[in-house]
């Protein structure tokens, strides 16, 4: 068997990304019946290319307004697109959000609203909550990002801080029909917890919000703590009569994206080992993956090589250095540093929507020699895992991933490729 490792992984990376595009998963899910008027919001890093689906697809009247990350935008005809930041919201997010609750304020029953989301959500249509600034969001995001909170805990808190999320917006479109479609970036794909669940009812309290915020020792002002000490503060809980025209439907997930990367594996003569959804840190993350990884070379378990093993999910980062990159950069640095040129093994670690956090790439590679490459020019694995410099580690390796804005996002996507005997390295 004849594969080049590195290209394998770079197409099981597009597989996974194109398994989960709007363009090949949303106009199936549409009503059926598309004539008639129907209003359009969305919030998301799909967003756009959502709105151009149901652009395309629907024969009535289209209208609305979504919102999606800078740079990620997509040329619709009649549903506006603007563009705000992420992760920490911007006045632009502000802007947006009032618009979005103003154009659904009126409606009657009539009226049809589809509703576009995906990650990213959550800091996209940023509204707080009465008495509270978006300075104060703006710190609390910032606060949240570099703590280790889980998606679900960050999403927790945002939803108690907002006027629009955890239900809020379903309940103001209210008597219309809203149909929701989402696109999971999110472990365990709960409703509740995609870009914080703005048309569905949240069965999370405040003073769960508040006990996250103090056990990651996260100050905050004064007015944010009264406010989730209020009764006011509550999201729109199970059974609010005002959710009862409100559809919710998961149109991707990550689990698609992996079994679509487990068929290309299939064949090109690997076998797959699909992991799942992960959460945790990702240093912590990469050290299991690695002692599967050097279980397989060893001793054949739990699967013999020619193997891939796949995951996906979102992990965290505790930051305590000063260093670039984002979660899958220091999950590849913290496996490199664990396999330290373990013949045979190669991995990708990337985001599926084109952007690694904060940075310009989308993730990047490792190939056996990365460990000691890296050491020839003066860095330490270790001590780059230390500051948080994934991104640097890799860039100094030519070996990040740079994909552009891919227009969707199931999250992360990870695939370590163990080849058969060492006489295969490349």
């Amino acid at each position: 068997m004849s594969v080049d490792p590195q290209q394998l992984l770079r197409e099981l990376f597009a597989t996974a990304i194109d398994a989960a595009h709007p363009q090949q998963v949303l106009e199936a899910h549409l009503p059926a019946d598309r004539s008639g008027r129907v209003i359009v919001i969305g919030a998301g890093k799909a967003a756009a290319a959502m709105a151009q689906v149901v652009e395309r697809c629907w024969q009535g009247e289209v209208s609305g307004l979504v919102v999606t990350r800078y740079s990620h935008g997509a040329p619709c005809e009649k549903i506006e697109v603007v563009e705000a930041a992420h992760p920490v919201p911007d006045a632009a997010g502000l802007a947006v959000a009032k618009r979005v609750l103003e154009l659904v304020s009126d409606l009657n029953e009539s009226d049809r609203v589809i509703f576009l989301l995906s990650g990213g959500g959550s800091a996209l249509l940023a509204l707080p909550a009465e008495g509270i600034t978006l300075a104060d969001k703006q710190l609390i995001n910032k606060a949240l990002l570099k703590s280790g909170a889980t998606i679900g805990e960050m999403n927790c808190v945002r939803k108690h801080l907002s006027a629009i999320k955890g239900g809020r917006l379903g309940k103001a479109c209210w008597p219309a029909t809203v149909y929701t479609y989402a696109i999971s970036d999110v472990p365990g794909d709960l409703a509740t917890v995609i870009a914080s669940g703005p048309t569905v009812a949240d069965p999370s309290t405040s003073a769960e919000a508040l006990a996250i915020l103090k056990r990651y020792a996260i100050e905050v002002p004064a007015s944010v703590r009264t406010w989730l000490q209020s009764p006011e503060s509550e999201t729109v809980k199970p059974g609010d009569p005002s959710l009862a025209r409100s559809h919710f439907q998961l149109i991707a997930r990550p689990q698609q994206s992996l079994e679509a990367a487990a068929v290309k594996c299939r064949q090109a003569g690997f076998s797959p080992l699909i992991l799942g959804d992960l959460e945790g840190e990702s240093r912590e993350v990469a050290k299991v993956h690695a002692g599967i990884a050097r279980q397989i070379v060893l001793h054949g378990q739990p699967l013999a090589a020619p193997c891939v093993i796949l995951s996906g999910g979102e992990t965290t980062v505790t930051v305590r250095g000063n260093g670039r990159g984002g979660r899958n950069a220091e999950f590849l640095l913290s496996l490199t540093d664990s396999l330290k040129g373990l013949p045979g093994v190669y991995a990708l670690a990337g985001d599926t929507d084109g952007i690694d956090g904060s940075e310009d790439n989308a993730g990047a590679i490792m190939t056996p020699d990365s460990y000691a490459r890296a050491a020839a020019k003066g860095l330490s694995a270790s001590d780059e895992l230390d500051n948080n410099n994934g991104y640097g580690y890799f860039e100094a390796l030519d070996a990040l991933i740079v994909t552009e804005p891919t227009r969707t996002n199931v999250n992360d996507f990870r695939a370590i490729l163990i080849l058969e005997s060492t006489k295969h390295d490349a």
